[in-house]
């Protein structure tokens, strides 16, 4: 299992609690470390705080940040200052590591982060098949349609994204196998280690990592030809602006966004221009645990 590859990575005490406390290591979704706070992991949508011993709660310790920190770089924090000026390094697996502490300003911009105090493990999960229960409402004629995946964070948008390249890159009894270019620009899609993908994307995708998702959209547009692109968690007027230009191109659109409802999805500029203009075809809404909620149409319809 690709999350044991993090798990391992953990400090002794840290993943002895783990693998004690957490049933299924298949549900745990992020373990957060503060220094001189309670260990807290969030399994399925859910806190869990463990104890070390009955009464007690398991309080980290700086020495063990700076262990796990050690773990992840493979004791080569230089090596990844580009990555760690973003935030977070991504580990084999496809994991992520988020880091908060003191930010090292040069030039008015972080060159990279000291004295992490906070880290926030982020495990990758692969789901094959969780895209097949989508596949009914965003194909038409062996073709996906533009589809926009809406959900709060942590419900499972970016896993049901990840199968759905994957089984559009490889072609299913909905759809025809398409080249698909993926703007992954926080690395959380594909998970790239040292450049290679450690997600399942399917045979026919090619990944932009650590892009920003206007500029990434264009230079895939120009360089790769997909038919197909996707990007994660599109938000400001440049990555519109992308979109609308890769729409007219001809090429589809699956793409996600923080939301709980149409309504709110409505309630924001950006979105809403959108809306109105019919941009996208499909908008599936997902629930806790990645659950379809409801899928509206380019009407905004409920289907």
């Amino acid at each position: 299992m690709q999350e044991n590859r993090m798990i391992n990575l953990l400090p002794g005490s840290i993943r002895r609690i783990v693998k004690g406390q957490i049933t299924d290591i298949g549900d745990l979704q992020e373990i957060r470390l503060r220094a001189g706070k309670p260990l807290i992991f969030l399994c399925r949508g859910e806190e869990f705080v463990p104890e070390k011993e009955k009464g007690r709660k398991y309080i980290v310790s700086k020495e063990e940040i700076d262990e796990l920190m050690e773990y992840v770089s493979s004791y080569s924090l230089y090596a990844f200052e580009e990555e760690m000026k973003q935030g977070f390094i991504t580990v084999g697996g496809g994991h992520r590591v988020g880091m908060a502490g003191q930010a090292i300003i040069e030039n008015g911009k972080v060159k990279n982060l000291r004295y992490i105090t906070s880290l926030n493990v982020r495990m990758s999960h692969e789901i094959p098949g969780c895209g097949d229960k989508v596949f009914p409402f965003i194909t038409r004629r062996r073709r996906p349609l533009h589809t926009l995946l809406v959900s709060p964070p942590g419900c499972g948008k970016t896993t049901l994204l990840r199968d759905l390249i994957r089984q559009i890159s490889d072609g299913n009894s909905y759809t025809k196998a398409m080249t698909v270019g993926v703007v992954d620009e926080r690395s959380e899609i594909a998970g790239c280690y040292h450049g290679v993908p450690q997600n399942d994307l399917g045979i026919r995708t090619d990944v932009m990592d650590a892009c920003p998702k206007a500029e990434g959209m264009l230079m895939m547009i120009r360089s790769m030809r997909p038919q197909v692109l996707a990007v994660d968690e599109i938000g400001g007027e440049k990555d519109v602006q992308a979109i609308s230009y890769a729409m007219h191109c001809g090429l589809k659109m699956l793409a996600t966004a923080h939301g709980e409802s149409m309504e709110e999805l409505k309630s924001k500029p950006i979105f809403s221009r959108m809306i109105e203009e019919k941009r996208f075809e499909r908008y599936v809404f997902l629930k806790n645990k990645g659950e379809i909620e409801d899928v509206f149409d380019s009407d905004g319809r409920v289907m």
